[in-house]
């Protein structure tokens, strides 16, 4: 659990930190634990900003912290710092225009995913043991496998979202980003422990139109897991469901994304028209795109998404559904937004499963391609969170030995 401090405050990744800037309220699971908040909790006596400038200048501090964040606190560990994010949490990519791309140790000279992209950088960099995050559509589980660090989107619902500030809340989730398996094993026990939880069944399954949105490379190195894990003696079934054909993903994502996009523009787009100029290109095109969204449009996408809910829920029943977790390795700081908005594309094709049914999302790191990391997703049937985290120490030992 050795931290490395840093040695200056780098803007990229922090906000600001403190030695420390909250203290642990109790003794508990996570002594001796540091926390990277993302800068979309509340965090007491400091004022929230969202990753946007003009957000910030206009917020008041917190007079208490999100409830999330006070049951780690309770649990022994302290807050190192408020970290960066991509611009309210809508992106996956890791890039502020306003304070810069935080760097990803793993890959130098790649995008470290987003938004949660402050707390994964300083995870990743040992400058804190526990990132706390959100995920909407990714946005845990994408810096998680860019960077090499287990992620988990908790079952949605599951831990409270008081103090958080919205996305779309049919999809926000609270989730933790770690080094390792055991840290992410503990934060989770400690936040969860008062669910009931539920065991997945033995049973993995795969989905072939899933995969189809990878990379070629990532494809290779997720096919060379499935096989290890099968030789390993996992059951393993291809999926054969309608409700994972290559058009039923593509009408789940059509759907996710369009009440994704509804929420948000709900959620902020009243402040965005008030401060004309004050997000970057990227972020405010696509809440310009969000705000032409109909209310009838919206309706008949969240109808498409009870549906697909619905059979995708019967496809799955209690099996573990195993994924890449994004669809390329982390692109190049460089690549143009063309090339970003096509990964972007194609991997939340791949993580809106969890999304619209709400279920744990489990990313494990041990595959590589290209040399760069590459995270396998397991996402299990909801409130199983404790026991995936559980069962994911086993089949990382698996990916590993790949």
């Amino acid at each position: 659990m050795a931290e490395r401090m840093p040695r200056a405050l780098d803007p990229r990744i922090w906000r600001v930190v403190g030695e420390p800037l909250l203290r642990p309220t109790a003794a508990g699971l996570l002594d001796g634990h540091t926390v990277a908040v993302k800068d979309v909790f509340a965090v007491e006596g400091f004022a929230l900003g969202a990753g946007v400038p003009a957000y910030l200048s206009g917020a008041e501090r917190a007079p208490r912290s999100a409830a999330s964040l006070s049951v780690l606190l309770a649990a022994g560990a302290s807050v190192r710092g408020i970290a960066q994010t991509d611009q309210f949490a809508y992106s996956i990519a890791g890039r502020n225009a306003a304070y810069g791309t935080p760097p990803n140790p793993a890959v130098p000279g790649a995008i470290p995913g987003g938004s949660s992209s402050g707390p994964a950088a300083a995870v990743a960099m040992g400058h804190a043991t526990i990132g706390l995050g959100t995920d909407t559509a990714g946005s845990i589980r994408i810096p998680a496998s860019y960077q090499g660090l287990w992620g988990l989107r908790t079952t949605h619902g599951a831990v409270s979202v008081d103090g958080v500030l919205p996305l779309a809340p049919s999809f926000d989730t609270v989730g933790w980003l770690t080094r390792d398996a055991e840290t992410l094993a503990a934060v989770t026990r400690a936040s969860l422990g008062a669910v009931e939880p539920r065991t997945p069944g033995a049973q993995l399954v795969t989905a072939p139109a899933l995969t189809d949105s990878s990379t070629p490379e990532v494809a290779r190195a997720f096919a060379a897991a499935i096989d290890a894990l099968a030789t390993a003696g996992s059951e393993v079934r291809t999926l054969d469901d309608a409700a994972f054909s290559a058009d039923a993903l593509d009408a789940l994502y059509a759907a996710f994304r369009t009440v994704q996009a509804a929420e948000a523009w709900a959620q902020h787009g009243a402040w965005i028209e008030a401060h004309p100029g004050a997000l970057g290109d990227d972020i405010a095109a696509r809440f310009a795109w969000a705000s032409t969204i109909t209310a009838g449009a919206a309706s008949v996408a969240r109808a498409a998404l009870d549906g697909a809910r619905a059979a995708l829920a019967a496809a799955l029943r209690d099996a573990v559904l195993v994924l890449p977790t994004a669809s390329s390795v982390a692109p190049s700081t460089d690549a143009d937004g063309a090339e970003i908005e096509a990964i972007r594309t194609a991997t939340l094709r791949m993580t809106a499963v969890a999304g619209a049914t709400g279920r744990p999302a489990v990313s494990v790191p041990g595959l590589t391609a290209g040399g760069a990391p590459i995270g396998v997703c397991f996402v299990g049937p909801r409130a199983s969170d404790m026991a995936l985290v559980e069962r994911a120490l086993g089949w990382s030992e698996i990916l590993k030995h790949d």
